[in-house]
């Protein structure tokens, strides 16, 4: 397994069956370990199949020095900005077209990568349930305790929208914000703007994410991609009902209770409804389609019939 993202590949990795040996290459951002670093490693590995996560240098590099099979694994950015990218672009279509196997994390890129390979699919995320599980709901009070909880991305994540919908109950709620985005910043001051009192949390490790995500009534997510994140996924597994845009025009989606929620008129609406059953359809959801036992038994398929 090579790199990672949203500690997916991990998980994969964890849940594997014992008769199968897994070795994990992962890298930092320092310019080191994601060039040469990363380029030696792949190097010297020996495995039956290689499992690349986004397709962008790793996957290159692990083609170049022939490594195969390859499953190409691609988790949003790499087709969403990077294969449109006058440096990136080159790579992103290299490694869609010559790795044995495409397989996408989320619906809204199955369609750029089929433009490729018509074989790619999509391959839903597992939400670890030893670190995300459920617990009771908290007592009632006045206000609604609510999360955001993705990073503040305007264009990506639409925090934007999430600011503008609770402004417009902010007399009904108190909302913690993580710190992390490129947009944080601008993020405080539309808050700030709009008389919305924000609650700043330190981003915490992943590990970390269900104390947040267990001491709110409700976790926001991202609006403009149409579909669910891990964020989303993990706040769900951990006993929280989640608002965020799914699309109905994904047809992967379709038992999913809440869909096509991408204004901040709709946003707070949804936040004035009842959201215990809405986390529990939710949860119904994600336990037929994100456990990890399903997911493993597609990939295992997968692994065998591209060797």
């Amino acid at each position: 397994m090579v790199n990672d993202c949203a500690f997916v590949g991990e998980t994969l990795l964890k849940y594997l069956p014992n008769r199968i040996e897994r070795y994990h290459l992962k890298r930092t951002r320092s310019l080191w370990s994601k060039t040469f670093g990363i380029a030696y490693r792949i190097y010297k590995a020996k495995g039956d199949i290689y499992h690349v996560n986004y397709l962008l240098q790793d996957c290159y590099i692990a083609l170049k020095f022939g490594k195969h099979p390859i499953i190409g694994h691609a988790h949003g950015s790499d087709l969403r900005t990077s294969l449109n990218h006058f440096a990136w672009g080159r790579l992103v279509r290299h490694n869609l077209m010559n790795c044995d196997k495409i397989v996408v994390s989320t619906p809204d890129i199955l369609s750029q990568a089929k433009n490729f390979r018509e074989d790619a699919e999509y391959l839903p995320n597992p939400v670890d349930p030893t670190l995300f599980y459920p617990k009771p709901f908290l007592p009632k009070q006045e206000k609604t305790r609510v999360l955001i909880a993705s990073d503040s991305d305007w264009r990506v994540k639409g925090t934007d929208v999430a600011i503008q919908a609770l402004s417009r109950i902010k007399e009904a709620v108190d909302v913690g914000i993580i710190e992390h985005g490129r947009d944080f910043n601008k993020t405080l001051t539309l808050a700030a703007s709009q008389g919305l009192k924000l609650t700043v949390l330190p981003k915490a490790l992943h590990g970390g994410l269900p104390d947040y995500f267990w001491s709110h009534d409700v976790v926001i997510d991202r609006f403009k991609l149409g579909s669910l994140g891990m964020v989303a996924l993990e706040a769900i597994a951990c006993g929280r009902p989640v608002i965020a845009h799914v699309s109905s025009a994904f047809p992967e989606y379709k038992d999913f209770p809440l869909k096509d929620v991408n204004t901040a008129e709709k946003i707070a609406t949804v936040i004035g409804k009842s959201m215990d059953r809405l986390w529990r359809d939710q949860y119904a959801y994600l336990t037929t389609h994100h456990a990890p036992d399903p997911i493993l038994r597609r990939l295992l398929d997968l692994y065998e019939s591209v060797m």
